[in-house]
């Protein structure tokens, strides 16, 4: 493949989906027997096991455009179930409780560029409810406190935290407004992507997000859950 530079074999059919190429590293420890696949530009590729099965992890860098390219590419050389492991902003009430860990995206808004080329905007970014199932389990299990529900996948980080330095700010804010009534949970800039794409291409995804990364070895966590959430869909595929 031209950008993620792998063939068919080196990844599994399970893949974590982090944004930052140096997080790659923290989750390949949580796999047995990663070794380092492939790095070119900011895609970075782990591949180990989990529970015997051929696992990886796949840096995607931050947006919908360089997302797309790494699942499409992924998809081509065999991978099918991907979970984004990433951080986000908490949006509507609910998600701006300072005991919350994890936002688990049963969906995204489309609010980015990327996903129009695919299929009009009517089309919804919908989760797989069966990686949502595991993820919730999992988070459960090991102590985390989460909640479910919309993300908004955004094209300009400063748009969001900073409103006021765009031209257009009015309608940010108005647009924000709107999410936060409509009780979006979370902000963030991949989910979209993900989510569109994988059901086009008739695969399964979902999303777990650090919304309170201030928290000492939250991150490590919610990883942990992440592994969980595949071993427990490795189970219940072993059962197909």
């Amino acid at each position: 493949m031209y950008h993620i530079k792998m063939r068919k074999g080196d990844v599994g059919r399970y893949v974590f989906l982090p944004g930052d190429p140096f997080r790659t590293d923290l989750i390949a420890s949580f796999l047995d027997d990663a070794k380092l696949v492939a790095h070119n530009r900011e895609h970075k590729t782990w591949t180990g096991y989990l529970d015997g099965q051929k696992v990886s992890v796949t840096s995607t860098g931050m947006g919908c455009p360089s997302t797309a390219i790494a699942l499409e590419e992924l998809i081509k050389i065999g991978a099918d179930t991907f979970i984004r492991i990433g951080t986000c902003g908490p949006v509507c009430e609910a998600s701006q409780d300072p005991s919350l860990d994890a936002i688990i995206c049963t969906g995204a808004v489309r609010d980015e560029g990327t996903t129009i080329h695919y299929i009009p905007v009517e089309y919804p970014a919908v989760a797989d409810r069966h990686v949502v199932d595991a993820l919730a389990r999992a988070a459960q299990s090991r102590g985390l406190k989460t909640l479910e529900g919309i993300s908004q996948s955004k094209d300009s980080f400063y748009g969001e935290v900073d409103p006021d330095c765009a031209p257009d700010g009015a309608r940010l804010k108005q647009r924000w407004e709107a999410w936060k009534k409509g009780n979006v949970a979370a902000s963030e800039m991949e989910a979209a992507a993900i989510f569109v794409i994988s059901s086009i291409r008739g695969k399964r995804a979902g999303a777990i997000l650090n919304c309170n990364y201030h928290k000492p070895q939250l991150m490590e966590r919610i990883i942990g859950a992440a592994c969980d959430a595949v071993r427990l869909l490795i189970k219940e595929d072993q059962k197909n």
